[in-house]
């Protein structure tokens, strides 16, 4: 054997001394082994069968002496049955078995904490109930509601009903489904037809393997009687004339309890009787013509009858006319009411009363008016005519005229968009008027130019788009013409509107830039750049630039035509090229020409230098002299050495 790891002996050690303590302690441990379900007597059964679903439980313990198991049983995961129970088996039964009780089976077992599932057994039951069917009323009359009752009393479950109508050669017709959460199903039929049919019936039940449908019940004939309930109607007098008294008659034939009697136009009921015949008398006008419509109702049967209603005009609805019709205010305008068409024999015109009426309130009772259009005299008109005939009196009233005089327009504004003009750019000019109905034509025109506009709601303005002008005199030239009233002159505004409330910009000029003193510049000395122009509105913008320098040297906004800088102490590093840009509200930038500006070395320096270069001169002069004296005395002292040494040999 190879040998084991240390670290493995140790776990080996500690495990068993704690099963050992375990033991020692008392412990309690368990395992749910298995969870069984079987069905008995087998698990395809007919309907009726008593059938026993038994669940049960084997654990496996340590220092438990008993369990107290909760049994769970579930068809098609749906929980059916529970039990609580210290036994190892429970019995959930099902007597008697139905189709209903198909499908799939398991339990589950929950003994403290653990809990275990069993296998899943089918359980099949066949044959369903025969449904039985039953009414109340087996001789109905047409369309009369009647009960009726399918039920199939030893199945369970909720079941859908389903009813048929069959004739006598064979014809079968579905004529009603319902759904119940019983197993029986009370509902009314009702059946059109005359004559003789067999009723039946059956059910279907719904399973997770499917629909299964029941045999047809047993079959009832029903005979379906006429209801002859039509009712009959009659209109007095023959030939109506306005305002004459009408009598409606509307009745059955037949006596029945409780029959109801409708007379209804235009879908709203006139009157209603209960048992006896309608009467409706009532003075009907000429806007009353029309069908009017007697329904007859017992119980749910309903039966109708129709007849038309003409009540002639013994004359015609006055008409209300205005000249005329397109009124602004300051016009005169007339309102005639009259009558077009009428019978002198039925009624004598003579006894015409004309009333004229604003807003519901009378103002004159004449035909004829005459008023000036103002916003005072705004507002709903309609005239109404009263005659006499057999002693009644007659009235009627004309369509609604609304008036609203239109608002002549108001002198028009010139103005520019924005408020600005930059001479040399082209702009937008708005002309308006402050009052004025709509549609408003507006005409604008300058230097010979014309362009037209039409304003037609709120909140559209007129504006025209205008070439470039390169003078303030320019804009003398434009005037607008505003207009809406085709019976009255145009209102003009002028040019000179647009000189009084426009900020007019003139760009600036080319600049041009001067250097004070000159050109050039002795070191040390100031430096004034000036920059000008020739024209431009203020305030001017001057920027002083120094090629090849970053940004800018200096810039200056002034009223002035001319502006400048000044650069102190000028040295080399201020040599170079200088231009000047120049810019005004208008937003347009010019620039100068470039100027080169060159810097002179100070005098005292070129003195400093000429003193330096002699004295370096000089000094290179004492060298050379100093180092021929060195090399002569070096020469002497090498001759004399070798004529010491001879004569100390010697």
């Amino acid at each position: 054997m190879g040998s084991r790891p240390p670290g493995l002996l140790l776990l080996l050690v500690l495990s068993s001394l704690l099963l050992i303590w375990k033991s020692v302690r008392g412990e309690s441990s368990y395992i749910i082994d298995t969870v069984g379900l079987s069905i008995l007597p087998e698990d395809n059964v007919q309907s009726g069968t008593k059938v026993t679903i038994r669940c049960e439980v084997s654990v496996s313990s340590s220092n438990v002496s008993h369990f107290e198991y909760l049994f769970k049983f579930m068809r098609d995961d749906v929980l059916i049955h529970t039990a609580n129970t210290t036994k190892d088996f429970v019995d959930y039964e099902i007597n008697p078995a139905r189709e209903a009780d198909s499908g799939n089976y398991k339990c589950q077992v929950l003994a403290k904490i653990k809990h275990k599932a069993s296998n899943v057994e089918k359980l099949k039951v066949t044959g369903l109930q025969t449904p039985i069917l039953h009414l109340n009323n087996s001789t109905p009359y047409e369309s009369e509601e009647f009960k009726v009752t399918c039920s199939a009393t030893e199945e369970k479950g909720g079941l859908t009903f389903n009813f048929y109508k069959k004739f006598r050669d064979g014809q079968v017709q579905q004529i009603k489904r319902q759904q119940s959460t019983n197993n029986f199903l009370e509902t009314t039929l009702t059946l059109n037809h005359i004559g003789d049919c067999f009723l039946s019936c059956d059910y279907e039940i719904t399973l997770i393997t499917g629909i299964r449908r029941s045999n047809i019940s047993n079959e009832i004939q029903v005979q379906v009687k006429e209801l002859n309930i039509i009712p009959v109607m009659n209109i007095l007098p023959n030939d109506i004339y306005e305002p004459d008294i009408v009598e409606v008659t509307c009745k059955v034939h037949i006596s029945l309890p409780n029959i109801e009697i409708f007379l209804i136009k235009n879908r709203a009921v006139l009157m209603i009787a209960t048992g006896t015949p309608l009467i409706y008398r009532y003075t009907p006008k000429a806007t009353d013509s029309g069908e009017l419509v007697c329904k007859a109702e017992w119980r749910n049967v309903q039966k109708e009858n129709y007849i038309f209603l003409r009540v002639k005009e013994v004359f015609s609805k006055p008409q209300l006319t205005l000249e005329p019709m397109d009124l602004f205010e300051g016009d005169t305008f007339r309102f005639n009411c009259s009558v077009k068409v009428f019978y002198p024999e039925k009624i004598d015109p003579k006894t015409f009363k004309y009333r004229l009426y604003k807003d519901g309130i009378e103002l004159t009772s004449a035909a004829l008016t005459d008023t000036v259009a103002h916003s005072k005299h705004n507002g709903n008109y309609s005239c109404k005519v009263e005659g006499i005939r057999n002693s009644s009196r007659l009235s009627k009233n004309s369509q609604t005229i609304i008036v609203k005089a239109k608002v002549p327009v108001s002198d028009p504004v010139l103005s520019v968009v924005g408020g600005k003009i930059i001479l040399g750019k082209s702009f937008q000019v708005l002309c308006h008027s402050h009052m004025g109905t709509f549609p408003i034509k507006y005409t604008l025109k300058y230097n010979g130019l014309t362009m037209n506009r039409e304003v037609r709601r709120s909140g559209e303005p007129a504006i025209f788009d205008i070439p470039p002008v390169y003078s303030t005199s320019d804009l003398n030239t434009f005037f607008c013409h505003a207009r809406n009233h085709p019976r009255s002159l145009h209102k003009i505004a002028f040019g000179q509107q647009l000189l009084q409330s426009t900020n007019i910009i003139e760009p600036v000029s080319k600049p041009q830039l001067i250097v004070l003193p000159s050109i050039d510049i002795t070191e040390g000395h100031d430096i004034k750049l000036v920059c000008s122009i020739q024209t431009g509105s203020r305030p001017i913008n001057f920027t002083w630039y120094h090629q090849g320098s970053p940004g800018a040297l200096a810039s200056l906004s002034t009223s002035n035509l001319t502006g400048s800088h000044s650069i102190p102490n000028a040295n080399r590093k201020h040599v170079g090229k200088y231009y000047c840009v120049s810019s005004n509200p208008a937003n347009e930038f010019r620039r100068s020409e470039f100027v080169t500006i060159g810097v002179k070395i100070a005098g005292w320096k070129k003195a400093l230098i000429i003193v330096f270069c002699i004295l370096l001169l000089l000094t290179f002069c004492i060298v050379i002299a100093l180092k021929t004296r060195l090399l002569q005395f070096k020469r002497k002292s090498t001759v004399s050495l070798p004529v010491n040494q001879w004569n100390m040999h010697s």
